[in-house]
This record gives structure tokens, C-alpha cells and sequence, in this order.
């Protein structure tokens, strides 16, 4: 196991913009505040969405999209750099009006309403390849 020890910085509460993409608008704080490092919760409703799963076997995400208006129900994840920009690695639980959840790696939404917690550290953290998985993670 790889860990470090971070301090925590700031602490920001953000209302997404309606219509703007959901892991951009974290990105866009993140950039606006000079954010380098940061964990964040999320909550809200989505109008559509995109969400990927990591095939093991195969090494590659697979995509599913969401035409539908779809509650966020759980929404974490972290910011780092990834190629020199900060990334938002975003997971979410979104739900229909049945109470069907669907889950994953959020890559995109159409945000209706959403609110974020986003909690930044002093050390900042960049993503590299991982040979074993394939992934890009922290270093």
C-alpha cells in the first residue's frame, strides 16, 4: 500500500450551474481557486449522463449513456493533475424514479441542480500510468 500523510487546506461549498457539465464545473473550481489537491461529496439531480466502467479483463472503459433525468443520490471523488491538468475522478450512485440505481465513473452530466463539498489539501497530487492495472493513478 502506497499512503501519505496530507494537511488540510480550504474548505468550499459550490451550487453547479443548470446545463453546465457536472465534473466540469469541479474542474472549473478547482482551476478558479488554485485548487491542486482536493477530496469532494456531491449531491443533486442530473438531466443525462455518462458513466464508464473499467473492464478488468480488457483494460479499457466501457461507456453507457443515460437520456434521462436521474438523481445523484452519492456523488465522490478526488481532484489531482492528470497530464498536467487537474482532474476530477468522479464516481456517483444515480438513481431513476423507480429507485433503480446505476453507478460509476461519472465522465459527464447535464447538471439540473447540484451542491458540492469539496475539502482541498496542501500537498498536491498528480496522476501517472500504472503498469499493473493500466490506470492512472496517484504517484
Amino acid at each position: 500500500m502506497d499512503y501519505r500523510e496530507l494537511s488540510p487546506d480550504r474548505e468550499f461549498l459550490a451550487r453547479l450551474e443548470t446545463g453546465a457539465d457536472w465534473r466540469e464545473e469541479i474542474e472549473s473550481l478547482a482551476v478558479e481557486e488554485d485548487v491542486d489537491a482536493a477530496w469532494f461529496n456531491a449531491m443533486g439531480a442530473v438531466q443525462d449522463a455518462v458513466v464508464w466502467f473499467y473492464d478488468q479483463q480488457e483494460g479499457e472503459y466501457e461507456s453507457v449513456e443515460f437520456e434521462e433525468p436521474l438523481e445523484v443520490a452519492a456523488c465522490l471523488g478526488n481532484v489531482s493533475y492528470l497530464d498536467g491538468e487537474r482532474f476530477a475522478h468522479t464516481h456517483a450512485v444515480l438513481s431513476r424514479p423507480s429507485g433503480q440505481a446505476l453507478a460509476g465513473h461519472l465522465d459527464a452530466a447535464t447538471v439540473f441542480a447540484g451542491e458540492v463539498y469539496m475539502r482541498t489539501f496542501e500537498e498536491p497530487l498528480e496522476r501517472d500510468h500504472d503498469e499493473e492495472t493500466d490506470l492512472d493513478l496517484w504517484l
